[in-house]
This record gives C-alpha cells, sequence and structure tokens, in this order.
C-alpha cells in the first residue's frame, strides 16, 4: 500500500503547480476545517464546493511528474485528471484512515449522492484508497453506467480494475468498453487479464456484428491474440483479406503474437505488414490512436 501521506504531498504539489494560488488556500484552509470539525459536514460542503474555486481543465503533467506518479502508486497516471478531479481527490484522502475502516461509510454516502462530476473523481480515485478489496462493489456499479466519462474514470488510466477485479467483472468492462468503443490501450494491465471466457465472448460478438454488416473495433484482435485456435485463424484471415488498412494491420499485429502454427504461415502472405511488424512500427498504442483519429 502507498503511503497516504506522500501521496497527499504529491497531489498538493501537482495541483499547486497548475492552480490559483487562490483556490489553493482556500483548499488549505478547507482542510483545517475538516480536521477540527466534529462529524463530516464540513468535508461534504468542501467536496461539493471545490467546483467554485477549481477548473476541468487538464493537469497536463511533465514527463518527470508522470514518473513520480507511478512511483507514488504503481500504475497510477493522474495526468488526465481534471484540476478539480485532483482537489476532491485530496479532500477524499484528508479524510481515510490507514489504521481503520469505519470512513468508508462515509465515502459510501459521497458515492450514493455524488453527481456525474464528483462520480469521476472519485471513480479515478479508486487506486489511492486504503482498504482496497472493499471497493469492488464500488468500481463494478462504475463499469454499469451509460455515462461515458464516468465509466472511463473507472477503466482508463486506472490500474484498480486489473488489480481487484474478479474475471467476470473484469470482462464486463472490457466487453462495455469495446461497445462504447472507448481507447482499449488506456485500460491499465489488459493485456496481463486476457482470458479465454473474453476471448470466446469477443468471438461471438465478432460473427454478430459481421452476420449485420456492421465492422469491429480493431483494438478487439489484441484480445484474441493469446488464443488462436482454428476459428480465430480464419477471422484473422478474413481481416487480412478484406479489411480496411487499420483493421489488417490489427489483424496482422494479432497474428504475429499468437502460438498457433497457421499464424506464421497467414503473416508470410502479407510481407509489407511483416515488415512494419520487424521494424516496430506497428503497437496496439498506434493502432488506438489512428482508430481514435479516423472516428
Amino acid at each position: 500500500m502507498h503511503n497516504l501521506s506522500s501521496t497527499r504531498q504529491f497531489l498538493k504539489d501537482i495541483l499547486s503547480d497548475a492552480a490559483p494560488a487562490q483556490a489553493m488556500d482556500w483548499l488549505d484552509a478547507q482542510i483545517e476545517k475538516i480536521k477540527k470539525a466534529d462529524g463530516q459536514m464540513k468535508f461534504f460542503l468542501a467536496f461539493s464546493q471545490a467546483s467554485r474555486r477549481f477548473s476541468k481543465d487538464s493537469l497536463k503533467l511533465s514527463e518527470q511528474r508522470e514518473l513520480e506518479a507511478r512511483k507514488i502508486r504503481a500504475g497510477f497516471q493522474p495526468g488526465s485528471w481534471t484540476l478539480l478531479q485532483t482537489a476532491r481527490t485530496l479532500l477524499v484522502l484528508e479524510i481515510a484512515s490507514e489504521a481503520e475502516d469505519g470512513w468508508i461509510q462515509t465515502l459510501d454516502r459521497l458515492f450514493e449522492s455524488a453527481d456525474m462530476h464528483e462520480q469521476e473523481a472519485l471513480y479515478a480515485a479508486l487506486p489511492l484508497l486504503p482498504f482496497p478489496k472493499q471497493h469492488t462493489h464500488r468500481a463494478a456499479e462504475g463499469i454499469r453506467t451509460n455515462i461515458t466519462s464516468v465509466f472511463d474514470a473507472v477503466a482508463l488510466e486506472n490500474p484498480y480494475p486489473s488489480e481487484f477485479l474478479d474475471e467476470p467483472a473484469w470482462n464486463q468492462l472490457l466487453l462495455k468498453a469495446i461497445f462504447m468503443q472507448r481507447p482499449l490501450y488506456r485500460i491499465v494491465g489488459a493485456d496481463q487479464r486476457a482470458n479465454l471466457t473474453l476471448a470466446k465472448t469477443l468471438v461471438d460478438y465478432v460473427h454478430e456484428r459481421w452476420s449485420a454488416g456492421r465492422n469491429v473495433i480493431p483494438e478487439l484482435w489484441r484480445f484474441l491474440a493469446p488464443f488462436v485456435d482454428e476459428e480465430v485463424l480464419g477471422l484473422l484471415e478474413k481481416v487480412l483479406e478484406e479489411g480496411n488498412d487499420l483493421e489488417r494491420k490489427a489483424a496482422a499485429l494479432a497474428c504475429s503474437s499468437g502460438d498457433h502454427p497457421g499464424c506464421v504461415i497467414l503473416l508470410s502472405k502479407y510481407p509489407d505488414l511483416q515488415e512494419m511488424i520487424a521494424r516496430g512500427d506497428l503497437s496496439w498504442e498506434a493502432i488506438g490512436k489512428e482508430y481514435d483519429a479516423e472516428r
């Protein structure tokens, strides 16, 4: 578990780099009031009123700051956080306790009453909260949301799901990200959590989409690569023969990491793609970014 005090200081430092001094003075004053208050009313008020002081502009961290973040907590990527998210996370960490979990009742009240932007901050903060195993039901709730920004707070650049969700919940996250066409390359730990159940579901999904005359998100093939059998090989062959440029790149990349003997034979038919892979010109992140740019 990361050190709460160090985490608070890091968040305060990166927020101070971007926020007006007046806003930081307000935040410091609120934290002092929260520490001295009986009950949590001061905290709830400050959490809500933070939107009056901090903007929804992105932090845009330097590479050095991003490295510091990962030292604070493996997989922690606050670069896409807003100033408001960061301020609210600081407030939540001020009431968090490393010694006992009574504060989780307060956290539950906060989740239950939170508006959309407050939920974004809370879900993105999950990897920083003590007693992480007690928050899996919250993450599962976030996955079920129909609000894209809230789903993204749980699913993207967040190490919590891959570390703590069980396989059914994890698979639900991946499937929903695919349905919503979210950038899969921004899901932390996706390769490590690839599994046969998910792969079988995705094969069925591909058949359904193609039967309806629709394409599938190119990044999908990444999650079939570890489980290439005759059926998956046939799907990859069809994409390589009939797909657009980006789809063919994705199929080739999946084929290049598949263990099935047919992958080598299939890929040898496409020397241009083989060469791109050998040069390191193809990656799932590059494919995901290109797909985002095309939409």
